[in-house]
């Protein structure tokens, strides 16, 4: 416990040691104002002051943006009077001890004075006004200005920030915490910028000051040596002059720095990052502007008069940048693009790895065998690029886009044969032989090849399995040898045109409603969800693509439904308007050769039929009561004329009375799923019509 006692109480003991270091550092400061220092301990004070000046102006350099250097207005008080406390020393050592020589001062000042000067003192006093003019009127005067113009900006713009802040967390996007944190953010930045408009005062008074103090020694000190130490003007004026110089410069070099540390500062306005980073990274990724600077420079550098090198140099290093930036850009966006494809490779691994995930089922789905998979797979890209026209051809053909279909490899179906699921659900499967081609014969002979009959897998067709080898020979006596892959590829569009109705989601739905035009969402507002509800209007889709009608026209499905939906409640009912809403594209998708090609049922089971329907008092059917022996007989009767006219290769519908076409179709569904089933209403003005026959 003693041990955990003396580690807690360090931290406090150490704080109370920076404050009373600091507290003493103030108090030595007030003192310097008051009381002699010698020569040594004023140069290690002026060193202080120009190492403090160094590391504001680095702090300024390399803050990302100016509330990270909240404390600047402090400081700038603390080093400003530092400065001013030093020079007052300085004043109190050249005035009194002057007229011992040059190091009366301190070896600061006096180095300063040789250095800067070379001995000459107008020549010091001629860079001391310049820099003064420099600090007061250029660097100091802006940035007074700008710190004028923030702090005003800053303020009136609280009440804003306040407000989104409030209205951020009373719509829940932000928590209370958050709230707090931008909220003290806030405050400490108004507070921020209107200290620096007062600090910037800080930084014009002490320019001002370093002016008259250095007058006052000048004039003083002529004056002090002249009356005092018995020493010629010419000799006093020599000295005094240089020590008053060189001390002007210890102090105004050091009030530069700051000064030029409080422009960047309060310049850097709303740009986040270093200053470095903020002027090469806006200045130099305009390579256009770079190549021009660059021309400019090397027609100053052929110019008459003019030095070629420094010109011809600055161009090259402009034109070389100009070259390098677009090229550096490329390079860091196409890491960039890499590393975010690898960070979203790896969020799919971690949710494929997931519990969640196991949970989902896929839409649609492919599973191979092992062999089918390392025979097909090798061709992958052609595969990949045949499933997306099919999914183009569905998006066309049938107004949605189907799923994405997954290819997936499982090992637990026998080698040679694929499933296709449907949310997770096996809806179909066949077996393929590698190396051999599907012959398709439909009902005429097979070919005279060695081979093993077998059925079509998408339409049920008679077909014959034989040898590669053979395709040639196949192909020059008429026969259409058929892939593997196109094959499966078949076999899969077929199963997808038989369950369009339950690939339709809800978001698909949505997803087309979006996508039309303003007049029809209107129409949309109007009739849902008063007349009738998205599932209602999903569920009258889905009927119609349980028949293989296209919804690509929504707008007139939509306006169909307006018309029906205050008057019907089922979406049997609406679905039956619908379609004779859309008689005309339903013909013209099951005509073949120009002409509709009608199979009717013949007068003795459109009466039956008509007898099984149970209606209401208003006259709407209610029930379908049919005896299941008609319904055996009836499914003879039929199976025998559509297979010998399907045998034909004849394309054609089923017409029933209106009344009783969704139950003839129920019937014929389970026989011939494909086979479209219209009512006599469906016939469309204009359409040529071809009997084939009746069921009778």
């Amino acid at each position: 416990m003693s041990g955990s006692m003396v580690t807690a109480a360090l931290p406090v003991k150490r704080a109370g040691a920076q404050d009373v270091s600091f507290a003493i550092g103030i108090v030595f400061i007030l003192a310097v104002l008051f009381l002699p220092l010698p020569a040594p301990l004023i140069d290690v004070g002026l060193a202080i002051s120009i190492a403090l000046a160094v590391l504001i102006l680095m702090v300024a350099l390399w803050i990302q943006r100016p509330l990270d250097f909240s404390a600047f207005p402090t400081i700038l008080l603390i080093a400003t009077i530092l400065r001013l406390a030093l020079n007052i020393a300085t004043t109190r050592l050249i005035l009194s001890h002057g007229a011992e020589g040059y190091t009366a001062a301190g070896h600061v000042i006096a180095g300063f004075s040789n250095f800067v000067m070379g001995g000459d003192f107008m020549i010091g006093i001629i860079v001391f006004l310049i820099l003064i003019t420099v600090n007061f009127l250029v660097i100091t005067k802006g940035a007074t200005r700008i710190a004028e113009v923030g702090a005003r900006f800053t303020l009136d713009a609280i009440p804003g920030k306040q407000m989104a802040i409030d209205a951020d967390l009373s719509s829940g996007l932000i928590d209370e915490k958050e709230a707090m944190r931008r909220r003290r953010e806030l405050e400490e930045e108004s507070a921020f910028f209107g200290s620096m408009d007062g600090a910037s005062k800080f930084v014009r008074g002490d320019a001002i000051a370093g002016l008259i103090i250095t007058a006052v020694n000048i004039f003083g000190g002529i004056a002090i040596g002249v009356t005092r130490h018995d020493l010629s003007f010419s000799e006093a004026a020599d000295v005094f002059t240089k020590l008053s110089v060189g001390d002007g410069l210890v102090t105004q070099i050091p009030a530069l720095i700051v000064s030029l540390a409080a422009a960047l500062l309060v310049s850097k306005g709303g740009t986040r990052g270093s200053a470095e980073k903020a002027v090469f990274g806006q200045l130099g990724n305009h390579p256009r502007a770079l190549t021009l600077a660059g021309v400019v420079m090397f027609v100053l550098a052929l110019a008459p008069g003019l030095p070629f090198l420094p010109f011809a140099l600055l161009g090259s290093t402009l034109g070389f940048v100009a070259y390098a930036i677009p090229r550096r850009h490329a390079a860091a966006k196409a890491a960039e693009e890499a590393t975010a494809h690898e960070a979203r490779l790896k969020a799919d691994e971690e949710v494929r790895q997931s519990v969640k995930e196991s949970l989902k089922t896929v839409e649609l789905e492919l599973c191979l065998g092992k062999q089918i998979s390392g025979t097909l797979m090798a061709a992958h890209s052609e595969l990949a690029q045949r499933v997306g026209k099919m999914r183009h051809k569905f998006a066309r053909q049938y107004g949605f886009v189907v799923p994405e279909i997954r290819l997936t490899d499982d090992l637990s179906i026998p080698p040679k044969s694929y499933q296709i699921k449907i949310h997770g659900t096996v809806v179909a499967s066949e077996e393929l032989r590698m190396g051999d081609v599907l012959v398709i014969a439909g009902d005429g002979p097979l070919p005279d090849v060695p081979g093993d009959e077998t059925r079509e897998p998408a339409f049920g067709m008679r077909a014959l399995w034989t040898s590669e080898m053979f395709a040639g020979a196949l192909q020059r006596d008429g026969f259409a040898a058929v892939d593997n892959m196109s094959v499966l590829l078949t076999h899969l569009g077929e199963v997808i045109r038989n369950n369009l109705a339950q690939l339709l989601s809800y978001k698909d739905m949505r997803s087309l409603l979006d996508r039309l035009e303003p007049e029809y969402r209107r129409l949309i507002d109007e009739i849902m969800p008063s007349r009738i509800s998205y599932s209602g209007l999903q569920a009258v889709l889905k009927l119609l693509l349980a028949e293989r009608i296209s919804i690509r026209n929504l707008h007139l499905i939509l306006e169909a439904i307006a018309e029906i939906a205050p008057h019907a409640g089922r979406a049997e009912q609406i679905a039956e308007h619908v379609r004779l809403r859309m008689a005309q594209q339903i013909c013209g998708e099951m005509s073949d050769s120009g002409a509709l090609k009608v199979l009717r049922l013949g007068n003795r089971w459109e009466l039956a039929f008509n007898q099984s329907l149970k209606r209401d008092a208003k006259g709407e059917v209610v029930e379908f009561d049919i005896d299941p022996k008609l319904i055996e007989q009836f499914s003879t009767e039929a199976t025998a004329v559509i297979r010998r006219l399907m045998d034909q290769r004849h394309k054609f519908v089923l017409v029933a009375a209106p009344d009783a076409r969704p139950y003839v179709r129920m019937v014929t569904e389970r026989l011939f799923a494909t086979l479209p089933v219209l009512s006599h209403l469906e016939i469309a003005r204009g359409v040529q019509i071809k009997s084939l026959g009746t069921i009778s």
